[in-house]
């Protein structure tokens, strides 16, 4: 059944794909506290939380655009958004961490087979160049207002008291959006053609999806099990893995087959300074969110509910900057980016400085978070552009896939890494002082690795401005 309706609807059903898969990134690092209770979970237990939700999203968010193209758009937009409600409702009824863990991992994969979709619908709905503009500005909107209603929900929901436990309320949201939507898109969604020739390539996303378990996992694993000989021999396999996975991918281009990434793409020396910017960026990125929660919850006693505030001002700093950083960077390139690195460097000092004992200063941290969230806000909207700066036009698609996909695999390794650094530190009965010690190093770590990001911008040539995101058509990235 084909009803036709405007096609600014169709945006707003298109939409709320992205609403929900960028909200759950950001509500459940609020809830991280209180998950870790519920499900009796340990330390490397809630860093999986997140970090496995990543890794579904990064292994399979090209192939989901194919799908897209093999089976139709409105098919996977619409089995996916089911998937998405049925592995939403799994996660909040789960009575274990390895329940939790499974479900968050297919969550992701069902959330990378959604977004596609929405992109190449709106370039399909939206031919004119200003309108398909608004409506990318809009989708993106809607990204960024996901990201703070997530955070202030992710306080907000833990601390409900009724029939079922806070914390499963910030997956089982979910539910009724995607079962208002998913009748609408069925309903209202234009049926497309599937494109015979579009192929999958599944050697590729098996050895990716592999390599990257092989090597997060027991990133995250190791630690708490004082690194048995698995931890390394999965390490080892990962690496392999990897390995494999490039000359599969260079052999399948060279037979003129379609593989998961176009490796011509590192042949571009501005695309690999491009993508050590996104990764050295986007470790930090999730890893902030974690450590800050841990210290402000559990070691120094703030209620989910203030975190999710303190974070929420973080947000309203992001957008703002984000809508004021768009407008400079066409003007001044990457020194826009540069300011903006520099800012979450003396902000991230601060945080150190104010977070220091017990009685922090509350109020004080407001504007902290503000002026971080001002920083986030000047660097993420054009990461894309400095990535795809001298790309030629062919090569568009393919660079932003394997942009999004870096970005994913980057921050589930910052929760690895800098949530290993952080919890290895706090020693087996952390008091308020250990907490802010542990909190301080990992801090450290985080203000080295925005470092390298201010490094490698500079290692970039020229200071002229810089292609705007928007002449892109890419996966929308999480939004602060």
């Amino acid at each position: 059944m084909n009803i036709q309706i405007s096609k600014w609807l169709l945006l707003a059903i298109i939409s709320s794909s992205v609403f929900l898969s960028v909200m759950d990134i950001f509500i459940v690092n609020v809830a991280i506290p209180h998950i870790k209770t519920g499900i009796h979970g340990t330390d490397s237990d809630i860093q999986l939380v997140i970090a496995l939700y990543l890794l579904g999203y990064a292994t399979f968010l090209v192939t989901g655009g194919r799908a897209g193209d093999y089976y139709g758009k409105k098919r996977v937009f619409a089995a996916a958004m089911l998937l998405f409600v049925v592995t939403s409702a799994a996660c909040g009824f789960a009575q274990t961490p390895w329940q939790l863990n499974a479900a968050r991992f297919f969550q992701g994969v069902s959330a990378a087979w959604m977004i596609p979709q929405g992109i190449t619908y709106i370039q399909e709905l939206f031919r004119g160049g200003r309108e398909r503009v608004k409506a990318l500005g809009i989708y993106g909107s809607v990204a960024g207002s996901a990201s703070v209603i997530g955070q202030f929900l992710g306080g907000l929901l833990p601390e409900t008291n009724g029939f079922l436990e806070g914390w499963r309320l910030i997956f089982l949201i979910n539910l009724p959006i995607g079962l208002l939507v998913l009748p609408m898109a069925l309903m209202f969604l234009p049926p497309d053609q599937r494109r015979k020739g579009a192929g999958f390539d599944h050697s590729g996303v098996l050895l990716l999806t592999g390599a990257l378990v092989s090597i997060i996992y027991p990133l995250i694993r190791g630690r708490e099990l004082n690194w048995p000989l698995w931890c390394i021999a999965m390490l080892i396999t990962g690496g392999v893995l990897l390995a494999l996975f490039v000359t599969d991918q260079k052999q399948k281009q060279l037979r003129g087959r379609l593989p998961l990434l176009d490796v011509r793409l590192f042949g571009f020396r501005d695309f690999n300074i491009g993508m050590a910017v996104v990764l050295f960026y986007f470790m930090v990125q999730d890893s902030y969110f974690l450590i800050n929660v841990m210290l402000l919850e559990t070691g120094l006693g703030f209620s989910s509910a203030e975190t999710g505030m303190l974070f929420v001002f973080q947000g309203v700093g992001y957008v703002i900057a984000s809508l004021v950083s768009l407008r400079l960077v066409p003007l001044f390139g990457k020194k826009v980016l540069q300011a903006g690195v520099l800012i979450m460097i003396i902000t991230l000092a601060l945080h150190i400085a104010v977070l220091n004992g017990p009685d922090v200063d509350r109020q004080l941290l407001y504007p902290i978070l503000f002026a971080y969230g001002t920083g986030c806000g000047s660097v993420l909207p054009s990461l894309l552009a400095v990535g795809l700066k001298n790309i030629p036009i062919e090569l568009a698609g393919a660079a932003s896939g394997t942009f999004s996909t870096f970005q994913q695999t980057a921050i589930a390794l910052g929760i690895g890494v800098i949530g290993g650094i952080f919890f290895s530190s706090l020693g087996p009965l952390p008091d308020v002082a250990a907490y802010i010690s542990a909190y301080r190093m990992a801090t450290v770590t985080n203000i080295g690795l925005l470092g390298l990001v201010g490094f490698f911008l500079w290692l970039l040539p020229g200071d002229e401005p810089l292609r705007s995101p928007a002449d892109a058509a890419c996966p929308i990235q999480s939004s602060n």
